[in-house]
């Protein structure tokens, strides 16, 4: 009779290092995320916080007329929350190394005091390190009084360095409400 107990002991020693080991990697694991995050961030352009505090000084180039670049804008909510967030155009040809300015309308349907922000993203992914907004709705936090409605700028210049095969951009926005969830 001790022999099966003396072998369930030792598996359930092995099973329990085994759930230790695994328990440390996740952790591990978890913080070796935030280098990789940043190494992503930096080869992406995504997210990388240093680019978008250096966006203001973006000086424009000179304009290569020879070429013309379809930027379409694309606005998004979440499924939650009560706003009108819309591109004023849909989108427009520009010409790399000019500064452009395209404008979203915001409104507040939430029927209170409210602090919004947008998520931009770049598609093509690989266009990111050509794209640079000069000026942004999305580099802070909105606050929005009780049906407030807004026209908000985002100011940018296509690089001229954009690779020739390249002649469509897509800018979107996830707008969100930040006060969802937070009980205010």
């Amino acid at each position: 009779m001790s022999e099966p107990r003396e072998e369930l002991r030792r598996a359930n020693a092995r099973l329990g290092a085994r759930l230790g080991l695994m328990t440390l990697g996740s952790f591990a694991f978890g913080f070796a995320l935030v280098p990789l995050y940043d190494v992503f961030c930096t080869i992406t352009g995504f997210g990388n916080q240093k680019a978008l505090a250096q966006a203001s000084a973006v000086v424009p180039e000179v304009e290569d007329d020879s070429r013309t670049v379809t930027v379409e804008f694309v606005a998004e909510l979440p499924t939650v929350g009560n706003w009108v967030f819309r591109p004023v155009q849909g989108s427009m040809q520009v010409h790399p190394g000019k500064l452009y300015q395209a404008d979203f309308i915001a409104k507040n349907l939430t029927g209170h005091d409210t602090v919004a922000q947008a998520v931009p993203s770049i598609a093509p992914g690989n266009v990111a390190g050509y794209f640079h907004k000069t000026e942004c709705f999305c580099f802070t936090p909105q606050k929005f009084s009780k049906d407030e409605e807004r026209v908000m700028p985002v100011r940018f210049i296509v690089d001229r360095a954009l690779p020739k095969h390249l002649d469509r951009i897509t800018l979107a926005y996830t707008f969100y409400d930040q006060s969802i969830g937070t009980g205010s």
